[in-house]
């Protein structure tokens, strides 16, 4: 296992307690030698390379995924690893182009949604089933696939919900409504919709340059979807939480937390440990934090 690092999402997990190489060696053995799932692949590029994925998880829907090839000696060689958080709910489904990345053997996914506006990028979970079922090798698109959302949080704190009359909601439904409609058409090409949504967007700069004098920017923002950092599927996210459970790691008895969020009107299960989120979370509350997206393509479901 030369070369492993110790990833920073471990801890999102219930694995906090890895430091050194010999835990990590010692947590990614138990997943080798007794895995809950398998999944084996010739590589389309190279049909002598046979790859291998154990999964094993350490409480519901989460855990570590050990990624690597059999040699002609059948043992089996560690390429990369990778905590997850699996979700069961389909989040969108779209196009998604899917890329190699160029410091392992992983690959990310890339979508576009017209309720954010800009391309999402995020981990892909199943690499193997993609090997197997796309064509095209390192770079391919797959046209209206199911995508599966999950997130890891390294941090994260609570936020109260902002105070709406339910005047208030019915309006913000219908604003919510007529921006996706808009997106939409933009998205295709539509002038009149780019020009309604740039001079909607010079309205809420407008706004917001107005009401922050006085207020809290999070009485003003209630939700929010950026990029973070150097690493192009980290992100910071500002949601509202609709459901909320509590489960442990199996192995180190770590509390975590699962929230599922919406955002921008979509909605994705997110794990944080317990020791790095501030706050209580209960449903209607808001989450912000700093996440690690990750993405799971549904190849028996597209049609």
């Amino acid at each position: 296992m030369e070369g492993l690092f110790i990833h920073s999402f471990l801890r999102s997990i219930g694995f906090s307690s890895i430091r050194r190489k010999t835990d990590l060696e010692k947590v990614l053995g138990t997943v080798m030698t007794t895995p809950g799932k398998q999944v084996y692949v010739q590589s389309p590029l190279d049909p002598t390379r046979q790859l291998c994925e154990k999964s094993m998880d350490f409480s519901e829907n989460i855990g570590i995924s050990v990624i690597g090839e059999y040699d002609s000696n059948n043992f089996f060689h560690v390429t990369h690893y990778f905590p997850y958080l699996r979700g069961n709910r389909i989040t969108v489904r779209t196009d998604v182009a899917v890329n190699h990345r160029v410091d392992s053997d992983a690959y990310t996914g890339m979508c576009s949604d017209y309720r954010f506006g800009t391309s999402l990028i995020f981990y892909l979970q199943n690499s193997l089933d993609y090997l197997r079922n796309a064509e095209g090798g390192d770079h391919s698109t797959i046209t209206g696939c199911p995508i599966t959302l999950t997130a890891l949080a390294s941090s994260g704190k609570i936020l109260l919900p902002i105070k709406k009359t339910p005047a208030l909601l019915k309006i913000a439904l219908a604003e919510r409504s007529k921006y996706e409609i808009l997106a939409k058409a933009a998205h295709i090409g539509s002038e009149d919709a780019i020009t309604d949504l740039t001079m909607r967007e010079l309205d809420t700069y407008a706004m917001i340059n107005r009401r922050i004098k006085t207020e809290d920017v999070y009485s003003i923002v209630e939700s929010t979807f950026i990029p973070y950092g150097s690493e192009s599927d980290n992100y910071t996210i500002l949601g509202t939480i609709l459901d909320v459970q509590h489960k442990v790691n199996s192995i180190t008895n770590e509390a975590v937390t699962e929230l599922y969020i919406t955002c921008n009107g979509l909605s994705l299960l997110i794990c944080i440990n317990d020791a790095d989120l501030l706050g209580e979370a209960r449903p209607g509350r808001r989450f912000k934090g700093n996440i690690w997206l990750q993405g799971y393509l549904d190849f028996e479901k597209i049609y």
